[in-house]
């Protein structure tokens, strides 16, 4: 009868879904707030520094997403003053065909130790801003809306995205430049993706990731009492 039981309690673990976890957490309040692994440069072989690297990055836990895109209607809200799902800087991608965990994927800026999208830039607006924590951030005032950024992001989808509208090219910038939203970002402030997600699926760190594949940015999050509800642990 006991192992009748545990077999029970296997088979309603393995059951269980993203869905059903929403279900579960659907009275939460989501809010929140927004209602040295390398040197400090890049070098080249020949002693001469190239550009330094970011201060700050994102990491994601694909298994613990649950895919409610609060992450991308936070950004939106606190970067362009609006909720829009096109306009946000980190993409929530959804596979309904797909079984878990191969049906949601995070993706966010990697803010590169050697970023592509800066190095086809025409005119300078991808730039590093060393004032706020040597961050790949745009200058929209002098970004000419050519999309070369966007063409030239190894990543699919594209870490940079295009306002049609403004004929601007944005990405993340780790909060630091947000118009609609109180708190300070940027390394050693908030990110308005991590303060909104309800399960803790992504987290920022000052420590540069692994930069091969996607490895050193997509990390385990998830604690003991993940592994009660049926999520595994690795």
């Amino acid at each position: 009868m006991a192992d009748g039981r545990r077999g029970n309690i296997k088979k309603e673990k393995a059951d269980f879904s993203r869905r059903d976890f929403l279900k579960l957490t659907k009275n939460i309040a989501v809010g929140a707030g927004v209602a040295g692994i390398l040197p400090s440069m890049i070098w080249l072989e020949d002693g001469v520094a190239a550009i330094p690297v970011s201060e700050g990055y994102l990491l994601v836990d694909t298994k613990k997403c649950q895919g409610c895109v609060s992450c991308m209607l936070a950004c939106s809200l606190v970067h362009e003053g609006e909720e829009n799902l096109s306009l946000a800087r980190i993409q929530v991608i959804q596979n309904s065909f797909e079984e878990y965990p191969d049906d949601i994927t995070l993706s966010q800026c990697r803010q590169c130790t050697e970023p592509a999208c800066m190095e086809a830039c025409p005119t300078g607006a991808l730039h590093v801003d060393t004032k706020h924590g040597n961050i790949r951030t745009i200058n929209e005032e002098e970004c000419i809306g050519c999309q070369e950024c966007v063409k030239a992001c190894p990543f699919m989808p594209a870490r940079a995205i295009f306002d049609d509208k403004k004929e601007k090219a944005l990405k993340c910038d780790l909060c630091v430049d947000t118009p609609f939203w109180s708190e300070p970002g940027g390394p050693g402030g908030k990110q308005a993706c991590v303060e909104v997600c309800p399960v803790g699926a992504i987290k920022f760190t000052d420590v540069v990731p692994e930069q091969k594949g996607d490895g050193g940015y997509v990390v385990n999050l998830r604690g003991r009492s993940w592994r009660r509800l049926g999520y595994p642990r690795d």
